[in-house]
């Protein structure tokens, strides 16, 4: 093997099985690879909380004498993928982005990473999240905020809440990595960061060993390069799970394999004329190109009013993940003696105020945004609609109490609907903007085959961050 004749620092799932498969790359020389770029860049970056250097090696050598055995454990043999640090890894410690306590060393695993492996993956770390993962930004006041590795000279938001899971695969420190999308966590940073994320139907993919926000919200979902490398993470996480009883009716199939782009004639919802105050001009301009592009490829575009406008279930949402974060934390952010993100605390104690009679109306007016929202979609194949309103800011321009971020993000969750961000163009300070396919409730399929048509006749996914070579 010539390692010369592939380059390993940012390839994706598919590229790494191809190179794998003719003898021009190995997992351990991937993880090799990537360990020694972690090393170089992550100081700056932030991407990480803990790396598995010595167990990535170990298991890389195992899929390399397997493969040279013709033994593959499945689609994911031997590539790399970063973990958010919400999920329980057994042995491993876990913090959920707080310091507020000791890391709590976890006693079981979630079934993601158990399914993850189980198909070949070599988890090689974990990523930071905001504190239990309640912020668009990804920034962290307690264990600091990852780097937005499009702009170096600057330190700008990577989006949040799975901040160092698109920090890590954006600049080539994993292949892929797995976030969680409460109101807009998976979709947010693959925007702000150039990748593709999926926000997956809640129920599809299990929960089980994940420390959740707002359970009624709360998915898990990848983020990677390609939209072909979502849907073979996705094959492999999702599906019933015994430990978790709202996968039950989660469907049996595969995706990835007869993934093709959706044919000519889709009927697409687009943003309408009142969701486009208050974005920012470069998005909205990224978006109206990314328009001329779907209709070229033969897409009709159809503008109807929203049945409820995003503000208002962005509104709702928040109300909820309140609520119900403070139900699951509330008794851990009281504790005054305790340090915690005071941002984060602010929106966990909110939920404090909110009774049991306003929960329930919360609930009532959510499932009647659903009704009307589904009513509404008779006819539409998917909505288009920007990821984020805004690119990435830098840091210090932050305001903690606006919620930009979310204003495309959380109306999907309210309304149990899965998305797909897809990277579509970049600001005039070189960030990225993204769109996202949003459909009805089970419809990856549908959305996945949309993002793969809209990758295939564009090239920024292409696109890599200048000074990481």
């Amino acid at each position: 093997m010539n390692p010369v004749l592939f380059n390993p620092a940012f390839v994706s799932i598919e590229q790494a099985k191809a190179a794998m498969e003719a003898g021009e790359l190995t997992s351990e020389l991937l993880v090799e690879h990537q360990l020694q770029r972690i090393e170089r860049f992550d100081a700056k970056l932030h991407a990480f909380v803990d790396v598995y250097a010595d167990e990535a090696r170990e298991a890389a050598r195992a899929m390399d004498g397997l493969r040279r055995a013709g033994i593959s454990l499945g689609p994911l043999h031997g590539v790399t993928v970063a973990v958010k640090d919400l999920f329980e890894i057994d042995g491993k410690p876990i913090t959920s982005g707080s310091v507020a306590q000791p890391a709590r060393i976890s006693t079981t695993t979630a079934t993601v990473v158990q399914r993850l492996r189980s198909a070949g993956a070599i988890v090689i770390g974990k990523t930071h999240t905001v504190e239990y993962a309640f912020g668009g930004w990804g920034t962290n006041e307690v264990m600091g905020t990852p780097w937005n590795p499009w702009d170096l000279r600057t330190h700008r938001i990577p989006g949040g809440s799975s901040s160092g899971s698109a920090v890590a695969v954006a600049a080539g420190l994993a292949c892929a990595a797995i976030g969680t999308d409460t109101g807009g966590s998976v979709r947010i940073p693959a925007g702000l960061c150039g990748l593709v994320g999926l926000k997956t139907t809640h129920g599809l993919i299990s929960r089980h060993g994940l420390i959740e926000l707002c359970p009624s919200h709360d998915t898990v979902g990848p983020l990677a390069r390609t939209v072909r490398d979502c849907a073979l993470l996705l094959d492999v996480m999702a599906g019933a799970d015994p430990r978790d009883a709202v996968s039950q009716g989660a469907p049996v199939r595969q995706i990835a394999p007869d993934l093709k782009a959706l044919p000519r004639g889709a009927r697409l919802w687009v943003l309408p004329t009142a969701e486009r105050a208050g974005v920012e001009a470069a998005v909205l301009a990224t978006y109206d190109e990314a328009l001329d592009v779907l209709r070229g490829m033969g897409m009709q575009l159809v503008e109807r009013n929203l049945p409820q406008s995003c503000a208002e279930s962005m509104r709702i949402a928040g109300q909820l993940m309140s609520a119900e974060g403070y139900a699951q934390l509330g008794p851990l952010f009281e504790r005054s003696e305790l340090r915690f993100d005071p941002n984060i605390r602010r929106r966990i104690l909110l939920g404090s105020g909110i009774s049991a009679q306003q929960y329930q109306d919360l609930l009532r007016s959510r499932d009647r945004a659903r009704r009307d929202m589904l009513n509404a979609m008779d006819g539409i194949d998917a909505c288009v609609f920007p990821t984020n309103a805004i690119s990435a800011i830098p840091v210090a321009e932050v305001d903690e109490l606006a919620t930009p971020l979310s204003r495309f993000g959380r109306f999907v969750n309210l309304m149990n609907l899965c998305a797909l961000a897809v990277p579509a163009g970049m600001s005039p300070e070189g960030m990225p903007i993204s769109i996202q396919f949003i459909g009805r409730s089970w419809d990856e399929p549908k959305v996945l085959r949309l993002g793969l048509g809209f990758e295939q006749a564009t090239a920024w996914h292409g696109l890599r961050p200048v000074g990481l070579d």
